[in-house]
């Protein structure tokens, strides 16, 4: 991982960090956000789908949708420490087997991802600085749904966003930033590749959002 946000996602979540994150996960199961993308999708016909989770951190989508019929997961992941986690609560909840991982930067490995019935991230394009290439990349491995967890396109939030978050990773010398991108930039993306927005649903600073290949 080269690029200088990518460095900082690996210190952000080191394993001091990632094991709070998997203990939380634990004992509360996943977050309110990744709860509202599972039930979203179980709502569609997921059974015997293939899921590629890109930024997968601990696997709240994956361990939730392998329970919900989906058959295999490809994980896709920066952090080392979060792939170890994710591993570990694969191991724990016997489903392992189901579960490929690929550690790297998405971007970078892109061409050796194989493409996958439904495409999830989860608080990842916030996460990333070049969101048109990462939302090209990723939308061209889906075949039929897309799932993505990522801010709110307000000003309120990004005066937040900058404010609580940039200038004191900034002050910190963490070369980590959150970004906040425009949601007509992100849903022109993925018109242009063939879909539409068929779930959305604001949840305070988060909007959680599903779309369908038409």
């Amino acid at each position: 991982m080269e690029c200088c946000q990518c460095q900082g996602i690996e210190s952000k979540f080191d394993q001091a960090y990632v094991a709070k994150q998997l203990e939380q996960y634990q004992k509360e199961g996943p977050k309110k956000t990744a709860l509202q993308l599972i039930e979203a999708l179980q709502a569609e016909d997921i059974h015997g789908l293939t899921l590629l989770d890109i930024g997968g951190g601990v696997g709240d989508l994956q361990h939730g949708l392998l329970k919900s019929g989906v058959s295999n997961v490809i994980n896709a992941e920066a952090s080392s420490a979060y792939l170890e986690a994710c591993k570990e609560e694969a191991e724990r909840q016997g489903h392992a087997h189901d579960i490929r991982h690929l550690e790297g930067n998405f971007v970078d490995i892109a061409e050796e991802v194989p493409s996958a019935d439904i495409v999830t991230l989860d608080r990842v394009i916030c996460c990333y600085h070049d969101m048109p290439q990462l939302v090209s990349l990723s939308v061209q491995k889906a075949t039929q749904f897309y799932g993505v967890v990522y801010p709110r396109d307000i000003w309120l939030i990004k005066l937040f966003v900058q404010i609580y978050y940039n200038l004191r990773h900034r002050l910190q010398g963490d070369p980590m930033r959150i970004f906040v991108h425009s949601t007509e930039e992100v849903e022109s993306i993925l018109r242009e590749n063939g879909f539409m927005r068929h779930f959305h649903r604001e949840m305070g600073v988060w909007q959680v959002v599903v779309f369908k290949r038409q």
